[in-house]
């Protein structure tokens, strides 16, 4: 079954261009536009997407607005935002609201695609080179581990051991518990296992608020 997708974004070319991309992919379909946040918001609720690719400005209500709206109204539909601004303060509102994707309108067509699929999985995705910014700083091994002792030592977290790191590098680029078993060379179980053991330890309840963790505190490094 296809997966079906929204696109709420206030420019009719934007949005024509998106859907047409989309539109040729076999396991994608776009099943509604929006060109404003209320509208947005209506028909997200009437034709339950799996998917809505949400601009965050936008005539009425924000995209942000709308995710609060959708998260209050316990919708299933799985957010994506897409837009032009890059700040660290937007990708973290919209991750702690609902969203679990964050672009930039720049983004490549294959990108964009595979974070549909990401995130139609429920895991969370961030546009690579924005994540690359905001884990800026920290691309030696010594200064991740010397965070990740300063967050233990200060009482905000226990002590992550080394694998935990790397699940946690893998939750960032928006791997399923398949590719992070494939990538560090684990079994889907233990996956599981770490996972439970740094959400305990980072004291959330999923993929995506540790991703807000990390983000906020910037806690490890991409590659």
């Amino acid at each position: 079954m296809a997966i079906s997708i929204v696109i709420a974004d206030d420019h009719a070319l934007l949005r024509q261009g998106i859907k047409r991309v989309l539109n040729f992919e076999d396991d994608l379909e776009v099943i509604g536009e929006a060109e404003d946040g209320q509208e947005a918001l209506a028909r997200t609720v009437m034709l339950q997407p799996d998917i809505l690719l949400l601009d965050i400005n936008m005539p009425g209500l924000s995209g942000l607005e709308v995710t609060c709206k959708l998260q209050e109204a316990g919708a299933k539909t799985r957010i994506i935002a897409l837009t032009i601004h890059d700040s660290d303060n937007y990708v973290l509102e919209l991750l702690r609201n609902g969203a679990l994707g964050y672009l930039l309108k720049d983004v490549e067509p294959s990108v964009l695609i595979h974070a549909i699929h990401v995130v139609n999985e429920g895991n969370a995705f961030v546009y690579p080179k924005l994540a690359d910014r905001l884990f800026g700083g920290l691309s030696e091994s010594d200064d991740v581990q010397h965070m990740a002792d300063q967050q233990w030592r200060e009482g905000r977290s226990e002590r992550l051991t080394a694998r935990e790191m790397d699940v946690l590098q893998c939750i960032a680029k928006g791997f399923s518990n398949q590719d992070i078993s494939k990538a560090l060379g684990l079994s889907e179980k233990t996956v599981k296992n770490h996972l439970t053991s740094i959400f305990h330890k980072l004291k959330v309840n999923d993929r995506t608020q540790a991703l807000v963790y990390v983000l906020k505190n910037r806690i490890i490094t991409l590659d």
